[in-house]
């Protein structure tokens, strides 16, 4: 077909030379026109696309950028395969083939290694490829003091415990996510992938002797061109000024942001002011998490387990049945953006300050942080309390009152709280944003008494198996929804005696024994918010047109998009948990307004798709009533403008074009060269030929004469 194209266009241009147009455009358009059917057709047999990467992202802050970036066109490079570090030498030294791209095995990942290839120009870029099993000593490209600077700590509060100087929480951190690497660094997320690529070095580019391998050689090329830099103070800048006077602005970066989610035991007008006389229990968590690779969070132990017991002593709490005569209400706080500088609790409180969320301070009674908790040693769950506001003898009063009743709910439970000493400062948590404003009796929960347990914070390996979750071989989908493990076992009593603990801080008098959270419904969650969100349980809890949000391998990264899966999941699940299925219809639902007695103002109307019909194909759909809420989760700094403050965080992304990875063969340099110059030759000659072609055309392709047509 393409021939016979190139063949009619030939023909058109040899019968056109009384056409307008010169004779060779027929024959310019006819190439053209095929090249443009067949353009894909040629890439695709030119390169291979490799489709399973998660990039390295800039992110820019106040005073500066860390990250990974290629160049505006993406940075190519032969690809060298490094399983130990000896195969690093020909990489640095010996290859005669640089700039190299790096396949990267994923044990020899860590910051000796990789500042030894940020400080040389024989790199081009890295793929990563995920080391199995986890790394046993363990990963961590957090920082060892997470968060440093942005909690309570500092040299006019406790100045013995600013910088972790007291203790370092996570020791095995090496600060790599925190690096700034002028090259692209791609996880590679597919084992198949990651065999072609191995496959295609194997064979071209092993080396064979000390002269090294022949032409062509296996390359990849990666693009990830990032359009911020310098911080944040800088691209926000720019990107003010492009709004200011650009009818078609370019923005450049986007600060973090998303929302948290929050509910209250008993309802309360969330549009007005609680009264300053009521007092309210705050019990927090975050449900966010990070890694080094973009959107490559699992946070299992960092995040999942807290949240998770959290829903699950919400769900114990709401079954109680005199929890509407509490003296005290009860207020489930879930904090987005906690793992960028205290996103979400710094705003709340930044909120409450401000007069802009129904509580104020002042309503605080006490203080409950669920941090983390599924690596308990043997049943010790431990108590960390802040030293320096507990001197303050009232303050003082009410922590030992709150510990006590911590320790007695215990009792009984295959749980044991323990306090820590009481010389040691708080571990990174939301609860140091509000002792920042004001001092409030409260605890922070956690498997740890002083360095983390978990070994892989904020790391790609901070996943599932981490915590310890195991299921039987053979098990469908949906059997390993309702599998009850271990660590959902474990979790569901830590959030058994969270709940009796809160339902006697809020004056409760009745016996709490009853007072149980559902291993069942801990081991959904597991399932779902770890393994795969799209799950039947899921799907019956979520509105209708929110079924987009279920995808992949979950992830709990804050993002610049908001809200995230993460935060519709727990704001769903938490309606689901502690909500009401009301009688009304989809329209009432939607529009509670124009339903009497609705109480628009105390509670939330959701309208959710329900479980499949057991007899045909469709869903009963039914709605919910609650009093979940959002509430922004965007840094005061970026309300203020203040983009260089140090009081709240400043994180941004960088904005992008386009991330994409793909390998190809590559031919010498001597070979493009002459390829080159032939090729030019070639369309000189055929220019030229062109030329003299259509100059003469009326001689060469002139029809004779009739015979008979001629005159005597």
């Amino acid at each position: 077909a393409a021939r016979a194209g190139v063949r009619r266009g030939m023909e058109a241009a040899a019968g056109s030379c009384w056409a307008p147009f010169p004779a060779w455009w027929g024959l310019l358009l006819a190439v053209l026109a095929v090249g443009s059917c067949q353009g894909n057709s040629v890439e695709r047999k030119i390169y291979i696309a490799l489709n399973k990467t998660a990039p390295c992202v800039r992110l820019l802050n106040a005073t500066h950028q860390i990250g990974c970036q290629s160049s505006i066109s993406g940075d190519t490079g032969v690809i060298h395969v490094v399983e130990k570090e000896e195969d690093l030498k020909w990489v640095l030294a010996d290859g005669p083939h640089p700039p190299y791209m790096i396949l990267l095995d994923g044990s020899l990942f860590n910051r000796r290694v990789m500042l030894q290839l940020k400080g040389t120009s024989r790199v081009s870029g890295l793929a990563v490829t995920m080391a199995k099993p986890s790394p046993p000593q363990g990963f961590s490209p957090g920082l060892k003091c997470p968060n440093d600077g942005f909690g309570v700590y500092s040299k006019d509060y406790g100045p013995e415990f600013a910088h972790c100087n007291r203790t370092v929480w996570n020791p095995v951190g090496s600060g790599l996510s925190y690096e700034d690497f002028d090259f692209p660094i791609f996880l590679l997320e597919d084992a198949n992938e990651t065999q072609v690529i191995k496959q295609c070095y194997q064979d071209h580019n092993v080396p064979r002797g000390a002269s090294g391998p022949e032409y062509p050689l296996c390359a990849m090329q990666l693009f990830s061109h990032m359009h911020a830099v310098t911080s944040t103070v800088t691209c926000m800048r720019r990107s003010s000024l492009q709004s200011t006077f650009s009818i078609n602005p370019e923005v450049v970066c986007d600060p973090l942001l998303d929302y948290n989610v929050w509910s209250t035991l008993q309802p309360i007008n969330s549009s007005g002011k609680v009264d300053p006389e009521k007092e309210v229990i705050v019990v927090a968590t975050r449900i966010d998490s990070h890694s080094f690779f973009w959107n490559i969070a699992p946070g299992a132990e960092s995040a999942v387990s807290s949240f998770v017991t959290h829903l699950a002593a919400a769900e114990a709490l709401h079954k109680v049945s005199d929890v509407h005569l509490l003296p005290r209400n009860i207020m489930f706080t879930f904090f987005q953006g906690e793992t960028f500088d205290y996103i979400g609790s710094s705003r709340m409180v930044y909120d409450m300050e401000k007069d802009k969320f129904p509580l104020r301070l002042d309503n605080i009674h006490s203080f409950v942080e669920l941090n983390q908790v599924a690596l308990r040693n043997g049943s010790t769950l431990w108590m960390h309390t802040d030293p320096v506001s507990q001197m303050n003898e009232s303050v003082q009063v009410q922590v030992r009152k709150l510990l006590d009743i911590l320790s007695n709910s215990s009792m009984g439970a295959n749980v044991s709280l323990q306090e820590v000493g009481y010389s040691q400062p708080l571990p990174p948590s939301s609860f140091q944003r509000f002792l920042r404003a004001r001092h409030i009796p409260g605890v922070v929960l956690t498997d740890h008494q002083t360095a983390f347990q978990n070994r892989y914070y904020q790391s790609m390996y901070d996943t599932p198996e981490n915590i310890g979750m195991q299921y039987p071989e053979g098990l469908s989908p949906e059997e390993t929804l309702e599998y009850v493990t271990d660590t959902a076992k474990s979790l569901a009593e830590v959030a058994t005696v969270v709940a009796r603990a809160l339902y006697r801080l809020a004056g409760g008098a009745n016996n709490t024994s009853a007072i149980q959270a559902d291993p069942k419904t801990v081991s959904r969650m597991l399932y779902g918010f770890l393994i795969k969100m799209n799950n039947s349980w899921f799907q019956s809890i979520i509105k209708p047109d929110l079924k987009g949000i279920l995808g992949g391998v979950p992830q709990h990264y804050v993002a610049v998009s908001s809200p995230v899966n993460t935060t519709y999941l727990v704001q769903y699940v938490l309606a689901n948990l502690t909500g009401t299925v009301v009688n009304l219809t989809k329209e009432e639902c939607l529009n509670p307004e124009k339903s009497p007695n609705s109480e628009k103002e105390m509670y939330e109307y959701a309208w959710v798709q329900g479980s499949l019909d057991p007899n045909s194909t469709s869903r009963v759909p039914y709605c919910v009533r609650s009093t979940v809420h959002l509430s922004k989760a965007l840094s005061p700094a970026f309300e203020l403008r203040q983009w260089g403050s140090t009081e709240y965080s400043t994180w941004t992304e960088s904005r992008w074009k386009e991330i994409r990875a793909r390998i190809f063969l590559v031919a010498s340099k001597e070979l493009e060269i002459i390829t080159l110059v032939v090729g030019i030759a070639i369309l000189i000659i055929s220019l030229l030929a062109t030329y003299f072609i259509n100059a003469k055309a009326d001689v060469l392709f002139s029809t004779p004469r009739d015979p008979g047509a001629v005159a005597y």
